[in-house]
């Protein structure tokens, strides 16, 4: 064979080569996409996986058959082939990628768009509730002479706030803000002309926020550019004067994920060193002063989910004050409708409001404290956290105790230690109505462990409104025993619509249960100790209207005090009790915080117990058996928990599918194609559907404290049903949310997003709120289990604090949650509870979650992509079953039998959620845009490079022209 036909012959071979690698790949995708998927959905592993296989195996034939070309040929061109080489590579490359981030780059690449009529009802029906939830949750907090409702139609608008609406807070807990109602179309909905000379003035002074604010990333701003009063014209103020006799001045503060909010303000726009964010600046005390030398009637409207210093509500100029707190999309509707009388208001608030928020015995034992010498190199899970510097431990302690918001101002003024009347301006519960309500207690009826009694509600005024019953007890103390506070919320209700001279009877039952108190030195157990228990129907926390007595004639601890715990309570946190003094009514001036916490050092013993990842092995452990039975994970569904075909169900999982399934549960669950599960969707959602990685979005409901301060679960009951149907709607599983965790003080960065200080409100909203998502079958992650109640250096701070706090305040939101919600899934905290990671934690997650309150279903990390204290072979062992991250985590040991039965333990726990989930009716099918994409662009590459490597051993063309005479060709 010569030369010219051998030549042709590789380039016709290597040609038909190239075409049938490249026409694998595609039909590798093909077959993948297609055929794999089956009606449980596409298993974007699985596609990953050969698309990368297929793509690198082409590349390597391309290559392999140039070195054959090159090298029988014996030419190749080098700046050609270098090129073509490096293409090859970054093609290997970027699919490789796409299989070790297959799922994440789903998640950000597959976007989905719903439009539908079902969808448009939904959303419709969403704001309508956001704007009944705002309207039942405004709280009335000053109505001097009945300057509210407002006569005058005509409004001055004032506050740059008022262009600033706090709709919500920053991060996870946030929704899309986009096509929600201003406050200035809102008034306008309701009937009120604006000034639009004021509106003129706040549009000219357009506020951008500022790179380098902390939150800039979340969305959260400190600064507070208030415009001072000199810029107010005597014009625009005479303007203003003769259209209304009326301002109404917003407000606001906006807390985020990320950071808490500042405690001195030195460094942002509006604020002065020695000021707080809580507390009114300079320029908003001048605006409120000038309103009031202006205007008859000076209403104040407080825009902010955490609680501020707002003494100057009490100035004779402020005629009326509404706590507005987060709105959400439509709930701005809601204050016109209070302003204007259409709408009585029934809120009540869900924290006490002090004249100093610094006087919370909390305050002083805030925000993080680094333990000196505890440096370490980070390990975390995916890379370094967000910060260059070296990582130091930190610490927080709960020296309060159990006085936390109410239960410290009202023991400590029932005990004579501080002036109420000086140090707290309104009381947990506190509201006012536009009419008057009387309410009559009835005897206590006992009907073994349970208590109930009717309050009759009557409508004394003049206008039709809702009141709240509110039921606290006062328990027995003995100074020097068991720490309890003078008074505790026992039940509560909400009445409907109550006509003038009308009633309505609210019946109010408890558990004698519920006025046990947890006493961790003596009994190690909840204890009901003998003695009176004075049972009070109160207007708040500290105004009384009625009481009776209950009389406990003995002493009952443990199992008899009557608690229904599946198992009985016993001290499972001695460890992180820690050696702390903690405030105690016995003392109050001698146990009391009295400067800032500091940095202390840390010990070798303590250090090495916070680097500590490693799981106890049970040598007699036996080893796991993977047997297939042919049962699909379809099967399962109603099974109970402990029904034996779970155990030949949990068979068919192999080392590997587990691990994947674990390790992979980020913003979903992965598809397990071996036992037919299918991939599911989880998206963040405390206050409305909220996709930061896969796009979906829905209504922004109002902030989880407006949810609480409604004081009615019913209504919550309904918010948690219509956001399951939102997320069933929009192809979500999972919803990360409730938020449970407590306003611990006023300056908890994420304070928006839960609901109260008080665990039992937050529990009985939490469990209204998970009951109503059940019904779709949508699960609900409540989070962050547990006592994360702030957000600096919260990511594996060590939080300090003895079981009767840790069981009465930090826990009891889940544990109503749990026991009365029935969440099926729950996610814990970055924090740790002495010096063990709440993920690693089998007090928490196995022993009180799971053994005591009966939990049955899964327990998900926080973001697991950050943190050298999160050890996923740990977090197995205690009962932490899936990782938050989109990318594969590692199992350091999957090979002891320990760990391996670790594996199965939690996989069970996930698949029995799932099995009981709507996972199957919402199962994706059909193959995402973007892997159509990446074939095609593989494809073409391939081609491109192979092709490339042809011309680049091809023999170099001879120039040559023809003799035009003879025709004859010459070189």
């Amino acid at each position: 064979m010569d030369d010219s036909k051998k030549n042709i012959f590789l380039q016709q071979g290597i040609a038909k080569k190239i075409g049938m690698a490249v026409g694998g790949v595609i039909v590798i995708a093909i077959l993948a996409a297609i055929i794999f998927p089956n009606p449980l959905g596409y298993d974007i592993r699985l596609i990953t996986k050969l698309m990368s296989l297929g793509v690198t195996l082409t590349a390597l034939l391309i290559f392999g058959s140039f070195i054959y070309r090159a090298v029988t040929l014996k030419r190749w061109r080098k700046v050609r082939t270098i090129f073509l080489t490096i293409l090859l590579i970054i093609v290997v490359g970027f699919n490789l990628v796409i299989n070790a981030g297959g799922v994440m780059i789903n998640q950000l690449l597959d976007r989905r768009t719903f439009a539908s009529e079902e969808i448009d009802k939904l959303t419709n029906d969403a704001k309508a509730l956001t704007e009944q939830m705002e309207a039942e949750g405004i709280v009335l907090l000053k109505n001097k002479d009945n300057a509210l409702p407002l006569a005058n139609k005509n409004i001055n608008v004032f506050g740059y706030s008022s262009n600033y609406i706090v709709y919500g807070g920053a991060g996870s807990g946030a929704a899309d803000e986009t096509k929600n109602v201003s406050l200035q179309t809102a008034l306008k909905n309701k009937g009120f002309t604006l000034n639009e000379d004021l509106m003129a003035f706040y549009n000219e002074r357009i506020y951008k926020k500022k790179a380098t604010n902390v939150l800039e990333m979340l969305g959260a701003d400190y600064n507070i550019p208030e415009s001072p009063v000199s810029e107010y014209s005597t014009d625009l103020i005479s303007k203003a004067k003769a259209f209304s006799d009326t301002a109404l001045v917003i407000i606001a503060r906006k807390g985020g994920e990320g950071a808490d909010m500042p405690t001195d303000m030195a460094e942002y726009t509006g604020g002065k060193a020695g000021q707080h964010y809580m507390e009114l600046t300079d320029n908003e005390k001048d605006l409120l002063k000038m309103a009031g030398e202006n205007f008859k009637n000076v209403v104040v409207g407080v825009n902010s989910s955490a609680p501020m210093n707002l003494g100057v509500l009490d100035e004779n100029y402020i005629t009326g004050a509404v706590w507005i707190g987060g709105p959400g999309s439509t709930g701005l509707n809601a204050l016109g409708s209070v302003l204007s009388g259409e709408v009585n208001p029934s809120g009540r608030l869900g924290d006490t409001y002090a004249y100093d928020v610094k006087s919370a015995p909390a305050f002083l034992n805030s925000g993080a404290f680094a333990y000196t010498g505890s440096e370490f190199e980070e390990t975390a899970l995916l890379g370094k956290a967000f910060s260059s510097d070296t990582p130091r431990r930190y610490f927080v302690n709960y020296k309060e105790g159990i006085y936390v918001g109410y239960r410290y101002y009202e023991t400590a003024a029932a005990d004579g230690y501080i002036d109420y009347a000086k140090t707290v301006q309104y009381p947990f519960g506190y509201g006012l109505s536009y009419t008057t309500f009387e309410q009559k207690m009835g005897n206590l009826v006992v009907n073994g462990d349970k208590i109930s009694v009717d309050v009759t509600v009557t409508n004394t005024g003049n206008k039709a409104g809702k009141e709240v019953v509110q039921l606290y007890y006062t328990p027995p103390y003995t100074k020097g025993g068991i720490e309890k506070a003078h008074v505790n919320l026992l039940a509560f209700d909400k009445t409907d619509i109550v006509a003038p001279g009308k009633s309505q009877v609210i019946k109010l039952t408890f558990d004698k249960a519920d006025m046990c108190s947890y006493d961790y030195k003596n009994a190690k157990a909840y204890v009901r100790e003998t003695g009176n228990y004075a049972i009070k129907l109160m207007k708040n926390s500290h105004e009384v209207i009625d009481s009776r007595n209950y009389f406990e004639v003995r002493t009952l601890s443990g199992e008899a005090a009557g608690r229904d715990d599946i198992a009985t309570a016993t001290n499972q946190f001695d460890d992180a009790a820690s050696d702390i003094q903690y405030v105690s009514r016995a003392d109050w001036a001698g146990t009391m915080p009295k400067q800032m916490a500091t940095e202390v050092p840390v010990t070798e013993e303590l250090k090495a117990a916070l680097g500590d990842i490693s799981i106890d092995i049970d040598e007699k452990a036996e080893p796991i058996v993977v047997k297939n039975h042919g049962i699909k994970l379809a099967d399962m569904k109603g099974l109970p928990y402990d029904d034996p075909k779970w155990d030949e169900f949990m068979e068919q999982i192999s080392v590997k599918d587990m691990t994947y399934l674990l390790g992979t549960g980020g913003w979903q669950t992965p598809h397990i194609r071996s036992i037919g599960k299918p991939q599911t969707s989880d998206i963040d959602g405390p206050a409305g559907l909220n996709g930061l990685i896969n796009g979906v979005m829905g209504n922004q409901y109002t902030s989880e404290v407006v949810i609480a301060n409604t004081w009615n679960t019913d209504i919550v009951e309904q918010f948690g049903e219509l956001l399951g149907k939102e997320a069933y709607a929009k192809k979500v599983n999972g919803i990360y949310g409730p938020s449970m965790n407590i306003h611990r003080q006023a300056f908890g960065g994420r304070n928006f997003e839960y609901y109260s200080e008080d665990g039992f409100l937050s529990g009985k909203m939490g469990a209204a709120t998970v009951r109503g998502t059940n019904k779709t079958n949508t699960y609900t992650y409540v989070k962050h289990f547990a006592l994360y109640d702030q957000e600096t250096h919260a990511q594996g701070i060590s939080v300090w604090s003895n079981e009767q706090a840790i069981r009465e305040i930090y826990l009891k939101p889940y544990e109503l949650t749990v026991k009365e919600g029935g969440t099926k899934a729950i996610m814990s905290a970055w924090n740790r509870i002495g010096t063990t990671w709440t993920g690693a934690s089998k007090a928490l997650l196995t022993n009180v979650l799971r053994d005591e309150w009966g939990f049955e279903g899964m327990v998900i990390t926080d973001n697991a992509m950050v943190g050298s204290f999160m050890s996923p072979d740990q977090a197995a062992e205690a009962g932490n079953d899936l990782l938050l991250s989109s990318i594969p985590l590692k199992f350091a040991d999957t090979e002891s039998a320990t760990a391996q039965q670790n594996l199965r333990k939690s996989s069970k726990n996930v698949l029995f959620t799932m099995a009981n989930s709507n996972a199957f009716e919402l199962a994706r099918v059909g193959v995402p845009s973007w892997v159509w994409v990446a074939v095609l662009v593989n494809s073409i590459l391939l081609a491109l490079a192979a092709h490339g490597f042809v011309i680049a051993t091809r023999e170099k063309k001879k120039r040559v022209k023809k003799n035009k005479k003879t025709d004859i060709a010459v070189e």
